[in-house]
């Protein structure tokens, strides 16, 4: 059985193409009102790129029942609730199980560990994460679910590198779309939502409170000097990845092999993608593009880029304008090396603890 944690735009969009798939599947949500009609109707009514009924053998409120019965786990909840699930989880979990995080933002599989550590979980769980959402999808109903588009390509990376292979393999009964990483750091840096997501809300925030979204957030959100924005954040992502001793690719490259979308500039990429289209900017700026991206994805790579002297200001901009606008200090509420236990560690050491699993002392 696959276990789907959180009923969330990727958790539902996920559990229903799973079950179309011939997999059988357990959904779980915490709040068990969320998930009431989706238990009555027995599962969730897939459209877009895939269409049907995904029938999902178990949905509950249960989280013990639905791990107890799985070997696969896959975690659909925001990043900054990792820690907290992980906690949840640890009396649960069970050898040799896998647990990928869908995605990991920057360091969720690190984050992830260590509250399975702190909550005294000694079994041997491989946790893992993917650099991206595998679908761009959004629910269109209480138990249903527009999935616009699968990507092509999406690294995955056990955070013990050596079982990457197991992870994959494992994953790719069902999506051969999720290819090996070298490690975490890579698909923690591969992440390209802290590029795209926060530099097009937070340059179009008059717009969002004006208009409560009504417009196409990758469609009109964006302009050439836009882009610019976009593209200096991204060198700054690159910079810091090449630092601790990982390669990822440019936006313009991730937009090509996900989506097979090109074109001459970063613009020009972003507007020809067609998984893009009809996506509606949010209506609030009380969004995750804002309170999970800036604190899980901008902080930490601005985080390791600092403590190396990296110049890192086109992200610490984006960092200090989200805290000015949602009066909100994302630095004390992020990922950082402090907060993950790697402060004053060489890029050597970090990226051997991102490989291994593990901190010493």
């Amino acid at each position: 059985m696959i276990a789907i944690l959180w009923a969330g735009h990727a958790g539902r969009a996920m559990a229903g193409d799973l079950a179309l798939r011939g997999a059988t599947v357990a959904l779980w949500n915490r709040t068990a009102s969320h998930i009431a009609v989706l238990r009555a109707r027995g599962g969730v009514e897939v459209e877009g790129e895939v269409e049907g009924f995904g029938r999902i053998s178990l949905i509950t409120d249960d989280l013990e029942q639905v791990l107890r019965s799985a070997h696969l786990v896959m975690v659909c909840v925001p990043a900054f609730a990792h820690r907290d699930l992980a906690e949840c989880c640890a009396p649960y979990l069970c050898d040799r199980q896998i647990v990928v995080l869908n995605p990991g933002r920057t360091f969720g599989a690190l984050e992830f560990s260590r509250g399975l550590q702190a909550s005294g979980c000694t079994t041997g769980v491989l946790v893992a994460e993917a650099a991206t959402n595998l679908m761009t999808a959004r629910s269109t109903g209480p138990a249903q679910s527009h999935i616009a588009r699968i990507k092509h390509a999406v690294p995955v990376a056990a955070l013990r590198a050596e079982s990457t292979p197991e992870v994959v393999t494992a994953l790719g009964e069902w999506y051969p779309q999720f290819t090996p990483a070298v490690n975490t750091l890579e698909t923690s840096f591969a992440n390209v939502g802290a590029v795209i997501n926060p530099a097009i809300t937070l340059l179009n925030a008059a717009r969002i409170e004006n208009d409560q979204g009504r417009f196409e957030f990758y469609m009109d959100g964006i302009s050439p000097r836009v882009a610019e924005v976009l593209a200096a954040v991204d060198r700054e992502r690159q910079a810091v990845a090449a630092l601790l001793g990982v390669q990822v690719p440019s936006l313009v490259e991730w937009l090509a092999s996900a989506y097979r979308a090109t074109g001459s500039d970063l613009f020009e990429a972003v507007r020809a993608n067609v998984g893009y289209r009809g996506i509606t900017a949010p209506s609030t700026l009380e969004h995750r593009y804002i309170v999970e991206d800036v604190p899980m994805s901008l902080v930490p790579i601005a985080s390791a880029g600092k403590a190396f002297g990296l110049n890192t200001r086109a992200i610490e901009s984006l960092i200090l304008l989200a805290g000015l606008i949602m009066d909100t200090n994302y630095w004390t509420r992020g990922r950082t090396l402090e907060t993950l236990g790697m402060a004053g560690l060489s890029p050597g050491e970090i990226r051997r603890i991102a490989e291994t699993g593990v901190w010493d002392g």
